[in-house]
């Protein structure tokens, strides 16, 4: 069977267009696993991935996972198979919605082949963007012994797998197995040079040099200041009072201050500080990862016994297992409220108020805040991951025809580990009484014997240089469990039902029953929202099962007949009931023409049906935090002359006006509690969606030394009721720029603002999207005999027409193909060229440069109209387009025995940078990078494998 079809065919061929991918060419492009080439632009076509560029960002599996999504739908939407069966999702915390790349089998990997077309009706809910099929090597005998070693040229990183494969067999049973080890160091911010410094990037108009309207920190560069990189530390934020200013000496008046012994003034002892001038930048920073570490265990077996019974029945099985261990680099600031009369507040301060009563004030007045620089903790990651399945196949009673029963389990087991302040904790030791010698003691003391006071507040706290006992205290390492659980039953029948004139009829039919549950229990003190600015979460326990019964039609209608080489037509159907949700029918029809020889048609229309998954119907009740910049209200939002107010301004200030707000002095000194959860219980319902493609193959026979294939494709998918979740920031965004602004209705009905102005935003998955994406794919090939060797030249383009989406129906689609991370032109091509025992081979990888992302940041998806105001501003303050980008990668590989190969190499030959926007609010930035895996963080790196065969 071929990908995308369970007809068996008598020859390698698919009316779908499939892109595959071998192990030798892994091997020659240097990829060092199946995930990275997996992840590569030749599968992608530039769709952005979840890889190890993420260790900062809370994503879909937890940190270190590796998932795939294909034409830039998202993982949910792409199913990926390991010999023909489903993995399931593998990775930590509840929201887990996809197979982890980190648990295939690279060893033994013989090919992957990539199906980039809907394929509901074939495999199930999932497969809405495509499928991605991992086939293992079958034939493989002896032991092999294979070694890669990539080496990136600034020192850091070194990433290197070992590996052993064997395979034996005799009349009646084959083995085939492996077992590899793979460990990739960790890349910090401080070891490249366009994350050790990053910056605003902000202009002084259209075409400026970039970064010629930054302004420089407290250490007089622009590096890590609060536009990019940076937070604040060293600093104690106090009501507004007078002070002698930081950098110019003379008063003012002051909401944030530093340590300084010698100053004056008002407020001696301390100077005042603005958003430029306070402690920004700590060294430890830069310890955090660029790209995140990452330790693989793996095991793979399979069998095959012939029974000589039950129609020549063989029995069949397999085994992976994983073990995964990763983990990320996080630096914390800790922010200490001493409380309002303190005997830990100097006297100066003690009884002012800069904040009402919070999570750490034991229900008192916040006097002061201490914003502490307090050094890097740690999280890590454990994923267990098992899929065992076995099944019976042989002739079934009619003639040509097979069965196939197969059962199969997957096990998901993950523990993350997370260094984390306790709200309690902290309260308490904030918390004191003085003790007769002049020292102080928890207030709780009696009760809770190992508390530790917080030290009083002076500049040895403001600047970080706390007791170790108290910071051992405060700090507890959490740990967090998620279990996953999937089991599948499967049978099928195949065979021929009548001749046409082009062939047999063939049928296949079968059904399909599939449970999984998931379990996902946080540490208790996220649990119990007693996690100090990071998340809290509730558990995620959930379970769902489907049933399905499935048909496939083959009908070859004409074949060597003028004008008929081949019209083939195929259909499918399947019947999904989902235990949580309605049955759907979903089908697909497709059909090829070969008109004259080498020369043909292709084309198919189909239809999905894909319910949300357990963490989008179950998520527990997670919160996490938005920066207190993201208040609509907040005056830096807005421009200081009010004359300059643009129309979304003049209407969130009049909307902020109605609560009660001023936009013009009122300042947000408070992160905002983001909350989300699943969507069972407010109606979640499954997504739909079509998917129709029209192609050209030409593949003429012109001489037995040179052989051509050309494939062009156009593909269109359209997925309506998408089951998405809105954003925090979103929220407030569509809250406050409401030209009919209700505090009580609409998305403010989503938005609490308390007593002292600390907000929390509640949302959870609902069905909500329209998601369009069309273009055309381009595949050729061409082999010829050159210089008594052999010549190849491959390419892969993708031109995307459209890449739109809307959240809501009354919305206009919004267009952001060609924008930045949303290429519309994507390409890989490589030449190789084999002569004896030596094979060169030369890969180029390339990303159209953006356009058009200053018009799409400022359409208003309410009228569909550009902002042309707003789109100059952008233009004048911003640099938000890039470059083509384009990665070239060489290597020669030797042949020298049966028994003995290797392979050296170089990616990233000219070590180029990812391109450098402005730091916004508009694009993730990694330093000034964009995050984005489509572009390589590591730089020139040197390869080298080796393959033992015995």
């Amino acid at each position: 069977m071929v990908t995308g079809s369970r007809i068996r065919r008598d020859e390698f061929s698919s009316i779908e267009p499939i892109t595959i991918i071998t192990a030798d060419e892994i091997t020659q492009s240097g990829f060092n696993s199946a995930t990275d080439a997996l992840q590569s632009l030749g599968v992608t076509g530039g769709a952005g991935q979840i890889n190890n560029f993420f260790g900062g960002f809370v994503t879909d599996g937890g940190t270190g996972a590796n998932t795939l999504g294909l034409r830039g739908l998202g993982p949910a939407r792409t199913l990926v198979l390991l010999n023909g069966r489903r993995l399931a999702p593998a990775g930590t915390r509840g929201s887990l919605v996809a197979a982890d790349l980190n648990v295939l089998p690279t060893a033994i990997v013989e090919r992957v082949e990539i199906l980039k077309a809907g394929a509901s009706s074939i495999y199930g809910s999932d497969a809405v963007a495509g499928v991605i099929n991992i086939l293992t090597d079958t034939k493989l005998r002896g032991l092999t012994l294979d070694a890669q070693v990539n080496i990136p040229e600034i020192g850091a990183g070194l990433d290197r797998r070992v590996s052993a494969s064997f395979g034996f067999g005799t009349d009646r049973l084959d083995l085939i197995g492996s077992v590899e080890y793979r460990k990739r160091n960790v890349i910090r911010l401080r070891d490249v040079d366009f994350t050790d410094c990053p910056v605003g990037g902000a202009l002084t108009g259209e075409g400026t040099e970039f970064g010629s309207g930054d302004s420089n920190g407290f250490d007089g560069t622009p590096c890590f200041t609060l536009d990019n990189g940076g937070t604040t530390i060293n600093t104690l934020g106090l009501p507004t009072r007078e002070a002698l200013s930081r950098t110019t000496g003379l008063p003012g008046r002051f909401a944030r201050f530093i340590p300084s012994a010698g100053a004056g003034g008002a407020t001696p002892g301390f100077l005042g500080v603005d958003f430029f001038s306070r402690d920004t930048f700590d060294p430890a920073m830069q310890d955090e990862e660029l790209v995140t570490p990452v330790e693989t265990f793996t095991g793979f077996i399979s069998g095959s016994y012939d029974l000589e019974m039950l129609g020549n029945a063989e029995l069949y099985g397999e085994v992976l297992a994983t073990r995964r261990k990763s983990s990320s680099t996080l630096f914390r600031q800790l922010a200490l409220d001493y409380l309002q009369g303190s005997l830990l507040v100097p006297e100066i301060f003690r009884n002012g108020r800069f904040l009402g009563p919070n999570e750490t004030s034991s229900g008192r007045n916040v006097a002061a805040r201490a914003f502490i620089g307090f050094g890097t903790t740690d999280s890590k990651q454990v994923v267990d991951y098992v899929r065992a399945g076995a099944g019976l196949r042989g002739d079934f009673f009619l003639p040509g025809w097979r069965y196939d029963a197969y059962a199969g389990k997957s096990w998901t087991d993950g523990t993350a580990e997370i260094e984390s302040f306790l709200i309690d904790r902290v309260a308490t030791s904030l918390d004191v009484v003085r003790n007769a010698d002049g020292s102080f003691s928890c207030a709780a003391q009696a009760a809770i014997a190992n508390c530790v006071a917080a030290p009083e507040l002076n500049a040895d706290t403001i600047g970080g240089r706390l007791p170790q006992a108290f910071r051992d205290y405060i700090l507890v390492n959490t740990v967090g469990k998620t279990t996953f659980r999937e089991t599948t039953f499967s049978i099928g029948l195949d065979g021929p039902l009548f001749t046409l004139p082009g062939g047999d009829a063939q049928l296949a039919v079968g059904a399909e029953f599939r449970k999984q549950s998931i379990d996902d229990t946080p540490d208790d003190n996220a649990i119990r929202g007693n996690l100090l600015g990071l998340t809290a979460s509730v558990p995620t326990r959930g379970s769902d099962n489907v049933k399905e019964v499935f048909g496939e039609l083959f009908l070859p209608i004409l074949a060597d007949r003028p004008f008929f080489e081949n019209a083939n037509i195929s259909g499918s159907v399947r019947l999904t009931d989902y235990a949580s949700y309605r049955s759907d029918i979903t089908f697909k029809l497709s059909g090829e023409w070969e008109f004259v020889k080498g020369v043909g048609l292709r084309g198919s229309f189909g239809t999905s049906y894909r319910a949300p998954a357990l963490s989008e119907q179950f998520l527990g009740e997670t919160s996490g935090f938005l920066g207190s910049d993201n208040d609509p209200c907040d005056a830096d939002g807005f421009p200081e002359n009010a004359a300059e107010f643009s129309a979304d301004d003049r209407v969130r200030a009049t909307n902020c006006a109605a609560v009660g707000l001023d936009v013009t002095t009122f300042q947000q000194n408070s992160s905002i509690t983001a909350i989300n959860r699943g969507g069972a219980e407010t109606g979640l319902e499954a997504e739909t969606s079509k998917n129709w493609s029209l192609g050209a193959v030409v593949t003429p026979r012109i001489s037995d030394s040179l052989s051509l294939n050309f494939a062009l494709d156009y593909f269109d998918i359209k997925v309506d009721n998408g089951v998405s979740s809105l954003g925090g920031a979103t929220i407030l965004d569509r809250c406050f720029t409401a030209v009919d602004f209700d505090p009580d209705a609409g998305f403010c009905r989503f938005v609490e603002r308390d007593a002292n102005n600390v907000l929390t935003v509640t949302s959870g998955f609902i069905n909500l999207s329209t998601d369009i994406v069309k273009g055309f794919e381009f595949t050729g090939r061409m082999s010829t005999d050159l210089l008594d060797g052999r010549f190849t030249l491959n390419a892969n383009i993708t031109k995307y027409t459209e890449q739109s989406s809307r959240l809501f129906e009354d919305e206009f689609l919004i267009d952001a193909n060609g924008t930045l991370t949303v290429p519309d032109w994507v390409g890989s091509f490589d030449a190789t060229y084999r002569k004896g025992p030596v094979l060169l081979r030369y890969g180029i990888e390339w990303v159209d440069g953006s356009s058009g992302t200053f018009a799409f940041e400022a359409t208003s998806s309410e009228t569909g109209l550009v902002d042309a105001d707003l789109e100059q501003d952008l233009r004048d303050t911003l640099v938000l387009e890039v470059p083509d980008y384009f990665l070239h990668s060489m290597s020669v590989q030797f042949t020298v025995s049966d028994r003995f190969e290797a392979t050296f190499g170089v990616r990233n030959l000219f070590d180029t940078q990812p391109p450098r926007i402005s730091a916004s609010d508009f694009q993730n930035v990694t330093g000034n990078a964009p995050l984005y895996s489509g572009y390589d963080y590591t730089g020139r790196q040197f390869f080298m494998n080796t393959t033992f065969k015995f």
